[in-house]
């Protein structure tokens, strides 16, 4: 789980880390490490609606979209193993984790995320603070992430814009679980979404009934590059999308959804800070976020 292993990094306990997934990539060291799990599905050469019609393809036939590598679990022999019931598509589930139990003889330690707000994401830090025999680093990184989401929470806000966060792109799937509690604390008011909620299939008209002021782009693994790429060849000359206040008003933005947005990482805090800067500009204009985490993609008619 790519959130388990950047909190590992944080905790200093890289050096125990034994295996990753494939989504495992921040911070570069996670890269060194073996991989247990990987997808059958290789999204870096399928377009948006490939993936997604491959996805369901393999849920509704009852097939597996991770595979565990069997002989380096073994190799491993964990003393504990990390896992996440927040989303089947997204990253390793139930299945992969039965099957490692199946095959390890010594049963290890099993801990399960499953976060679905801001305040789930750290506690799960203490949980796995406690686990792992460092509390004090996790009262130290907890501290450190409440007193930045309180900076942003407690900042005087201009008027709030009405703001719809929109997690894949073909089909149209609105941003659920932690995103619309993101966006009210950032200063906007959430559409469609409901905080704690899974994110469900979203139909064109659904998005001009809401009419929102500001749409944000996060499909789901995705960086600002490859969010906009997407975009580009989906989007951008569609008549009924340029329709939208938003479009027409360059109200549309790109987010590191990888990096910021996608898992229950305790990177979501600066996805956080991303929101605040492009939902209120003015007021946060001055907070200092990572390169190229955001992009405004601009109307050209």
């Amino acid at each position: 789980m790519p959130s388990a292993t950047e909190l590992l990094y944080e905790f200093g306990v890289q050096n125990d880390l034994f295996g990753v997934t494939h989504e495992c990539k921040f911070p570069q060291d996670a890269t060194t490490k073996p991989r247990i799990i990987n997808s059958v599905i290789n999204s870096d050469e399928l377009t948006s609606d490939q993936i997604n019609t491959m996805t369901c393809r393999l849920l509704n036939d009852g097939k597996d979209i991770f595979t565990v590598d069997e002989e380096k679990i073994r190799e491993a022999d964990p003393d504990l193993i990390i896992a996440q019931e927040t989303c089947e598509v997204c990253a390793a589930h139930t299945n992969q984790v039965n099957k490692a139990l199946q095959i390890l003889q010594t049963k290890p330690i099993l801990y399960s995320m499953d976060p679905h707000n801001l305040q789930e994401i750290i506690q799960s830090v203490i949980e796995l603070g406690k686990i792992l025999g460092k509390e004090s680093k996790a009262r130290e990184i907890t501290e450190s992430l409440e007193k930045r989401i309180d900076g942003i929470r407690n900042s005087p806000k201009n008027k709030k814009p009405k703001v719809l966060a929109i997690e894949w792109i073909e089909p149209f799937f609105t941003a659920g679980h932690w995103i619309p509690e993101m966006i009210e604390i950032a200063g906007g008011v959430n559409t469609i979404s409901k905080m704690g909620e899974h994110s469900h299939r979203l139909e064109f008209s659904e998005i001009v009934k809401a009419d929102p002021d500001i749409i944000i782009m996060m499909p789901c693994g995705f960086d600002t590059k490859r969010t906009i790429l997407e975009y580009n060849n989906i989007l951008k000359k569609d008549q009924k999308w340029n329709s939208l206040r938003a479009v027409k008003e360059n109200k549309v933005f790109a987010v590191d959804a990888n990096s910021f947005f996608s898992k229950p990482s305790i990177r979501t805090i600066e996805g956080l800070e991303i929101l605040a800067k492009v939902i209120q500009p003015k007021k946060f204009k001055n907070l200092k976020v990572s390169d190229e985490s955001f992009f405004r993609i601009k109307n050209e008619s």
